[in-house]
């Protein structure tokens, strides 16, 4: 059966790390500033802010609802098939929507199951008392299949996935009845992820490509240091200077014009602006060519090592 909807937009404003006090007017000010594709997650801990800010926007006659492409994620905790739903229905309720343009699994990774009440969003320890991180036999297929019961009920209107590598995706697509639209995976200058791309494309998938600055997002997590910012390469300082843009806006554009949609993060309005002015120029294809050869498949969100180094359990989802 096709996953059809709306086009999603290409430029979205990622949710990641934006605090809850700041979290309704980011939203707010972007969806002002032109945005329509939000990409939230329950992992975040913000839905509720993000729903006021998305309230007060339709409220203010910024957008309707339809205007809006709003994604969310499904945790890593509510992988069994009778988890799916109720775990929908808690981010709608936060949201303050009926549905949601895409819903996606966040991890290829199932941990056993935290109540509401007890803490939510549950994070990665499932254990508070250790902070242990805990392990489900939850296979994949049952995921996907409550997801796709999602899908008929009309809760979502596209279904897909986050963190797939190539193997997974193969496995996905021998029996998806419904298929995933959506592949979200990091993807920047320093990890092309070529191969990864050029699979979904033979799949139909539409990629959405998380980080799509590089080290910016991690410094602050201490998960990729100062010396590692693409901005400050060559390659892509002399493409922003002869086109007059930003180092940030050459680097969104190269993600854009490689045909994937890009989720970048910020709460400063004049950042907002900048990310989504991408649209009036074009990287000539030796400009692609010599960002794309930055690559060095530097993989900063990695949970076989941050849940080591935090919760000293080795659980590696890339080779």
């Amino acid at each position: 059966m096709p996953n059809s909807h709306k086009t999603m937009p290409k430029v979205g404003f990622g949710l990641w790390k934006i605090p809850k006090d700041i979290c309704a007017d980011a939203v707010y000010n972007a969806i002002k500033a032109g945005y329509r594709h939000l990409d939230s997650a329950c992992d975040y801990g913000n839905e509720v802010q993000v729903g006021e800010g998305i309230k007060r926007a339709i409220d203010n006659g910024l957008c309707s609802r339809e205007d809006l492409w709003v994604t969310s994620k499904l945790w890593n905790t509510y992988h069994a098939k009778e988890h799916v739903k109720p775990a929908l229905e808690k981010t709608l309720v936060d949201l303050q929507l009926d549905y949601l343009d895409l819903y996606l699994i966040h991890f290829p990774i199932a941990q056993p199951f935290v109540d509401f009440d007890d803490r939510y969003p549950p994070e990665w320890i499932t254990d508070t008392a250790v902070g242990k991180m805990e392990l489900a036999p939850v296979p994949l297929f049952e995921t996907w299949q409550a997801m796709e019961d999602l899908y008929q009920q009309g809760l979502v209107k596209q279904i897909g996935v986050c963190n797939y590598n190539s193997g997974l995706l193969h496995d996905l697509m021998s029996y998806a009845q419904t298929k995933p639209s959506v592949l979200q995976v990091e993807s920047h200058p320093y990890l092309t992820q070529e191969r990864l791309m050029r699979l979904a494309h033979q799949y139909e998938l539409q990629v959405t490509a998380f980080s799509p600055l590089g080290a910016l997002s991690y410094l602050e997590l201490d998960m990729a240091g100062a010396s590692e910012s693409v901005l400050e390469q060559t390659a892509v300082k002399q493409a922003a200077k002869r086109l007059g843009k930003t180092a940030a806006q050459v680097v969104l554009r190269w993600g854009v014009q490689r045909g994937n949609a890009i989720i970048p993060k910020t709460s400063r309005p004049e950042r907002l602006k900048e990310n989504l002015d991408i649209f009036d120029f074009e990287l000539t294809s030796q400009e692609m060519d010599e960002i794309s050869a930055l690559n060095s498949n530097r993989r900063f969100n990695d949970p076989g090592n941050f849940c080591e180094a935090a919760f000293n359990t080795f659980h590696p989802i890339y080779d």
